[in-house]
């Protein structure tokens, strides 16, 4: 991994998922990932349907950018979707939500995020919710084989969802799929809060790792907090994960100076590990 796999999440102006660097047209924040020397970019987007695959494709190639994941949270955070609703039609609506996703993420080659939009258990059917949190994972499942796309299943605190809080719970969902397109998004900022030790839960993830997210323990762009990414870093080396670092973070204390922030500290990460690794 290098330089050029550090990717930098961004989504629309009117978006209310706050950890993204930039909240802009796409025109302005390809052109700003781009000028900060990275090879990446994550799309966060409420509706795919709204976006034309071609404008994407046209701004990653004008830009030199990999498209490297879609995000899904708006689904649930704005239009409050989910897998888990007690509501069969909004679980429908979530699926075919997330296959429209899926669709767009074969023209663009990356994977999808599933992350709050599983929902949680709830309070008015949480004996249902697993099972209807698996049924719209099959379903989405099938519509990825269809068109090779790889999912990727987010742990997330307990502050934002009961429901696959740690790796360990993860996998055991996708023991349950048993599909070699579905994985595992890790995000550091998630992790510090669910994992007794960060390198042993990359470790137990592995080869099932399809993203990864990185956030200081804070929220904020590495190396505003206290986490240690050269160790994260290191351990993802290890289990041989190849795909990009991409900083879900929030904007503070401004966007560029997050964005500048998350070159500074990985590309110093990764350069130390490379210098270690030609010492030996």
């Amino acid at each position: 991994m290098e330089k050029g796999k550090i990717a930098l999440a961004v989504s629309t102006p009117e978006a209310r998922f706050s950890a993204v660097v930039y909240r802009e047209p796409f025109a302005s924040s390809f052109a700003k990932v781009s000028a900060l020397g990275l090879g990446g970019i994550e799309v966060h987007l409420r509706d795919p349907n709204l976006v034309r695959a071609e404008e994407l494709i046209h701004l990653a190639r004008e830009h030199e950018l990999t498209i490297c994941a879609l995000g899904t949270g708006q689904a649930y955070g704005t239009d409050g979707l989910s897998f888990t609703d007690p509501d069969s039609s909004v679980r429908r609506a979530a699926v075919e939500r997330i296959k429209s996703h899926i669709i767009l993420a074969a023209e663009l080659r990356c994977c999808v995020i599933l992350g709050l939009i599983r929902g949680r258990l709830g309070s008015e059917a949480p004996a249902w919710a697993r099972e209807w949190m698996m049924n719209g994972f099959r379903a989405c499942l099938e519509e990825a084989e269809r068109h090779g796309v790889d999912l990727a299943i987010e742990p997330l605190n307990r502050y934002e969802t009961d429901l696959i809080n740690t790796v360990e719970e993860a996998l055991l969902v996708l023991e349950e799929l048993g599909s070699a397109r579905a994985g595992l998004l890790l995000d550091t900022f998630h992790m510090n809060i669910e994992e007794p030790s960060l390198p042993a839960a990359i470790r137990r993830a592995g080869k099932r790792i399809k993203h990864v997210h990185v956030a200081d323990s804070n929220r904020w762009a590495p190396g505003f907090g206290h986490l240690d990414f050269g160790e994260v870093y290191r351990e993802l080396m290890a289990v041989g994960y190849g795909g990009f670092l991409s900083a879900a973070v929030l904007p503070y204390p401004d966007p560029d100076a997050a964005g500048q922030m998350v070159v500074r500290t990985l590309t110093f990460v990764i350069t130390q590990e490379k210098e270690h690794i030609n010492s030996r």
